[in-house]
Formats: structure tokens, C-alpha cells, sequence
């Protein structure tokens, strides 16, 4: 699949994913089959797990894979299928649901920056701080519990409350990307319709059932309120240090190459390698394996 991948095709361009609902759809072109398709992800888990020691050997950078989607847009699927053959002591996944008392005391950003990967680790994020500029502005009334001075005066004022935390986002983005925490930013883009139709299969299979919840019913009235926030999230915070990479996620098969193609091909940008031995080490390396072999 690697040569026939343009990492370029899913960096979020405004005029091409102004209407999302138009890049739901895979390009099957890339995989003749599904047996063919497995076989490239199961090549590419391999292909992730070497990158993956060798981030950690290298030690100067982490990677932080931040998923967003609708409800039922894979999420769990990529962190389960392409992650999974990475090692978990250099692996650091976190869910992010409603926030906590504890975390409602602090600034919107707390909670994700304490679960920050350290160097040599990827860190994955199943939604993260970008939920704070889509469901609080879907649903303003869970702003109101984060005690925000001039709350207010700040929303209503042409959307300042918005641009404010966009410029702090990128910001924020930008201070990792300096110190070597690489923020990968995914977006699984699926159509209203595929969304029901997995929302029914959750209802119909009874080994599904405990993952359906009415309120996920209610989200979709919003619909298109979702897809406008998306789009304006898309536009004020894909930047050249960190974009956003908007995949077409109807097939889950599908998106879960084109995400393990990204994650593969910014650790190949990294130019990572094993530290090299000094003088000095590498003569105690020979001492050891000496002291060793006549033992």
C-alpha cells in the first residue's frame, strides 16, 4: 500500500473538505480485497512495532496520536487493530470522557496535558482537548460549569470565546512540537447513515448491546451542528507542525490503513536511529563481553 499512498490526499485542504459528508467514501483502489487489505495492516502493525522500539531507543521524541470522531466512528477499532502489536510500557492510551469535579477546577487543558506521552513513547488520545471547542459549543451549557471569567461576555461577543481557544490550542500544539511530542491529529469521517447503520448493529448483536447508549440517539438531532463546528476546528487549528488529517472512515478496514500509513510515515520522517557508542562504551562493551565469555 506504501506506494500507492500520498499522505498529502488526507491533510485537511478547506476547499476540498469544506463539505465533509462529500470524503466519507475509501478509494478500495488501494486494496483489491479484504484478505488483501488485512494482510497490508497486519504488515504495517509489524512495520510499527520496529518504529516503535526504535522511538523509544532514540529517546528525543514522542508521538501523540489524537483521534476525534462521531459517535460509532471507529475510534476504539484503530486504537484495538493498529496499535496492537505495540509493546505497552512504551504505549500510553486515554479515553476522555465527561470531565470530573476535579478536573472542571482547572483550565480545560489540565487534564489532557498530565497524560502526555513522555519521550520515547506514543501516547494515543480517544478524544482530547478539541471536545472543549465541539460538544461544549454544540451544547453551551456545559460551558457554564467550567467557571470561566467573563464566560459570557466572551461567548456572545462575535465568537471570541472560540477564536481565543483556538489561538490557544495551536499554541499549546506548537510548545510540543518544539519539544519534541509530535501531535498526529485524525479525524474518522463517517456519513450520517453509516453512523445508523452501526448504531443498529449495536441494537441487533447482542455482544454489542453494552456499547449503545440512548443518549447517542439524541447527539444525532445535531448532526449538522457537529459538522459546522468541525469544520470551522479544521480550518482555525491545522497548521504545518500539526494538521489534521481528515480519513475517510465508512470502511473501517479502510481507515485503519490510511491512519497506520500516517503514523508510519511521521516516524519515518523523524530519522530515527539507535544511539550511536562512544569510544569509552564501546571499549566497556568489549570488557564486558570479555569478563562474559571467560567466565
Amino acid at each position: 500500500m506504501t506506494n500507492n499512498f500520498d499522505q498529502k490526499n488526507y491533510i485537511y485542504q478547506k476547499n476540498r473538505h469544506k463539505d465533509l459528508s462529500l470524503f466519507t467514501e475509501p478509494d478500495l483502489a488501494l486494496f483489491s480485497t479484504k484478505i488483501g487489505g488485512n494482510t497490508l495492516l497486519s504488515d504495517n502493525v509489524k512495520n510499527l512495532n520496529r518504529l516503535q522500539h526504535l522511538l523509544f531507543a532514540h529517546g528525543k521524541y514522542a508521538l501523540l496520536v489524537i483521534i476525534q470522531a462521531m459517535d460509532a466512528g471507529g475510534k476504539d477499532g484503530i486504537t484495538k487493530h493498529v496499535f496492537a502489536g505495540l509493546n505497552p510500557l512504551c504505549c500510553k492510551v486515554k479515553s476522555f470522557k465527561a470531565p470530573s469535579i476535579e478536573e472542571l477546577a482547572h483550565d480545560y487543558l489540565w487534564r489532557c496535558a498530565k497524560e502526555l506521552p513522555e519521550r520515547g513513547m506514543i501516547g494515543i488520545f480517544n478524544r482530547s482537548y478539541f471536545e472543549e471547542v465541539i460538544i461544549v459549543r454544540v451544547h453551551s451549557g456545559i460551558l457554564e460549569k467550567q467557571n470561566i471569567p467573563n464566560f459570557s461576555q466572551a461567548l456572545h461577543k462575535g465568537n471570541s470565546l472560540w477564536k481565543r481557544r483556538f489561538e490557544e490550542i495551536n499554541n499549546f500544539e506548537k510548545y510540543l512540537f518544539n519539544n519534541g511530542i509530535i501531535p498526529i491529529k485524525i479525524f474518522l469521517n463517517i456519513s450520517k447513515e453509516e453512523q445508523k447503520h452501526r448504531f443498529l448493529a449495536r441494537i441487533n448483536k447482542t455482544s454489542k448491546n453494552w456499547k449503545f447508549n440512548n443518549g447517542d440517539i439524541d447527539e444525532r438531532k445535531y448532526w449538522d451542528k457537529y459538522m459546522a463546528c468541525y469544520n470551522d476546528l479544521f480550518k482555525n487549528t491545522s497548521t504545518h507542525y500539526a494538521p489534521w488529517h481528515i480519513v475517510p472512515a465508512n470502511n473501517k478496514l479502510f481507515a485503519r490503513l490510511i491512519v497506520s500509513e500516517i503514523v508510519i510515515n511521521k516516524l519515518n520522517e523523524l530519522k530515527l536511529h539507535y544511539p550511536k557508542m562512544n569510544s569509552t562504551k564501546l571499549e566497556q562493551l568489549l570488557q564486558a563481553k570479555k569478563t562474559l565469555e571467560n567466565e
